[in-house]
Formats: structure tokens, sequence, C-alpha cells
């Protein structure tokens, strides 16, 4: 959508995160994300990769580290997005 003239829909995105109950794990990899920036990580161009990803009933509290998004993406997943 970033190319496009028509503004983002970020209210409706925001119910279909809710919907799909995806909130609490996004807030998760937010905080995450924070906690690196405030140590002083320098996160650009990686991703924040749990240890225990939390599709699989992971946490903060498990770790997080930083991948390349080509490593943190490559796992197969099934029709509803979660990990297989």
């Amino acid at each position: 959508m970033a190319y496009t003239k028509t503004a983002r829909p970020y209210k409706k995105e925001y119910q279909q995160e809710l919907a799909r109950g995806e909130h609490d794990d996004r807030m998760e990899r937010q905080r995450a994300r924070r906690g690196m920036d405030k140590k002083g990580v320098n996160r650009k161009g990686k991703d924040v990769a749990h240890v225990k990803a939390l599709s699989k009933g992971g946490s903060n509290a498990d770790g997080v580290r930083l991948e390349s998004p080509a490593k943190n993406r490559s796992f197969k997943r099934k029709s509803d997005g979660s990990m297989k």
C-alpha cells in the first residue's frame, strides 16, 4: 500500500487484527523492538525474531534475537498464516 494515493485504513486493519486474535502477539513483538532500541542495538535491515516463535507458544521471556529477513521469513506457513 505504500505507493497508493488513498489513505491507509488503519482502523480497518486494527479491527481485522483483533478479529484474527493477533493484537497481543503484535504488541509483544513491538515491546521486544523497543527493548532493543533502548539498549542501543542497531537493528537496521534486520528482523526481531523470537527464539521460540510466538505462534508456537513462545514469548519475549524465551528471548529475542536479530536475524536477516530472509532467514526469519523462510519457514513454511499454513493457509491461515500460522507456522507449520
